[in-house]
């Protein structure tokens, strides 16, 4: 038996953090090391899924649904424009195996992951 993730015991509410917004199947938080000026994490309630490719083959539905929470998180908490970033692998960065998207907003630098 393996660990909950962060991300779990935040939904359990062992950690404590704001949830800004959530539904059903998916809840969004502050990044606690932002990268942007608005950095928010969207996470599906299933730790299910340890990054996106298994997210996509195993519920493109949750996925499609985690897309439009980004998209409503953007627009509420800041100007609606934004990066939706995954990490897939530690080589790229993930550090938590519980699937999350990053939305990555404000005033990103000029030419960082160019368009």
């Amino acid at each position: 038996m393996t660990e909950p993730s962060v991300f779990t015991r935040i939904l359990r509410g062992e950690i404590p953090a704001e949830i800004l917004s959530e539904t059903e199947n998916v809840f969004v938080i502050r990044d606690i090391a932002p990268q942007a000026p608005l950095h928010l994490l969207v996470i599906p309630k299933t730790a299910e899924y340890r990054d996106v490719t298994e997210l996509a083959a195993g519920d493109p539905a949750l996925l499609a649904e985690m897309v439009a929470v980004a998209k409503d998180a953007a627009a509420e908490h800041g100007s609606g424009d934004f990066r939706l970033v995954f990490n897939t692998g530690s080589g790229a960065g993930q550090t938590v195996f519980h699937v999350h998207a990053h939305v990555l907003g404000g005033d990103l630098a000029e030419g960082s992951l160019g368009g």
